[in-house]
């Protein structure tokens, strides 16, 4: 699979989303900063720290489920708040109160920019499937089918494990392997002749620790070095790279 820029073993791949199919990471990290920049002035006034949108959306939530998202900023500040329920406001100072208002301001930032996909992503995606490979979208967004079918690409998977099926299935979210194994198996396959695809450093680690066959690192932000000590075997800028890497 040389054009592919993939070994030969490989049976099926395994697609993130913000980030590798469409061009949405930004608009979380935009959201993110809002909603922790908020939440932050209330309790610390106008000297607060602001929440950096390249380190701390790296660090910290990019990948993760949003509550664990929350959970994992607020623990390296050193604060902790009340978990709540799903339910609770966005102003309310729960970790799920907290991440409905980040939802909140990511859904508003869509519904007036649109949403953009990646059309080199896009036509790898089709190259791999036209190879006669299996292909699964793992995403831990709740707002995934919406947004694929947005850019016309739902019809591209085969398999869509996202944040609503991780819930229903009480899967646990990256950097744990949950998600991309229960792809995998959706698929008839198994990790070992599986591919993952992935931006975030959580995505790394939950291709390493859940022993794919191929774990390959979209740099989108300068984050070479960072992709590979987490796991990454490949790091390419796009998609379109891949059969140069072969």
């Amino acid at each position: 699979m040389e054009q592919l820029g993939l070994p030969a073993h490989i049976q099926a791949c395994l697609f993130d989303m913000d980030g590798v199919i469409t061009k949405t990471a930004v608009v979380h990290a935009a959201a993110w900063k809002q909603a922790f920049d908020e939440f932050l002035r209330r309790r610390y006034g106008a000297s607060f720290t602001a929440f950096d949108s390249e380190h701390d959306y790296n660090e910290y939530v990019d990948g993760k489920p949003r509550a664990d998202g929350v959970r994992s900023f607020l623990a390296s500040r050193d604060i902790t708040l009340p978990e709540g329920s799903p339910e609770d406001s966005g102003d309310q100072e729960t970790v799920r109160g907290l991440g409905n208002r980040k939802n909140a301001l990511l859904l508003e930032r869509i519904r007036t920019s649109g949403v953009e996909a990646y059309p080199s992503t896009l036509r790898y995606v089709r190259a791999v499937r036209q190879r006669g490979l299996r292909t699964g979208v793992v995403s831990s967004s709740v707002n995934c089918r919406a947004i694929l079918q947005s850019v016309q690409a739902e019809d591209l998977f085969d398999v869509r494990v996202d944040g609503l099926v991780a819930a229903e299935r009480g899967l646990a979210g990256k950097p744990r392997p949950d998600t991309f194994l229960a792809a995998a198996e959706e698929l008839g396959v198994k990790a070992s002749v599986s591919a993952v695809f992935e931006d975030a450093l959580a995505g790394m680690e939950a291709g390493r620790s859940g022993h794919f066959g191929y774990v390959v690192g979209l740099d989108r932000v300068g984050q070479a070095d960072a992709l590979r000590a987490h796991g990454a075997d490949i790091v390419v800028p796009d998609l379109a790279d891949m059969g140069d890497q072969a």
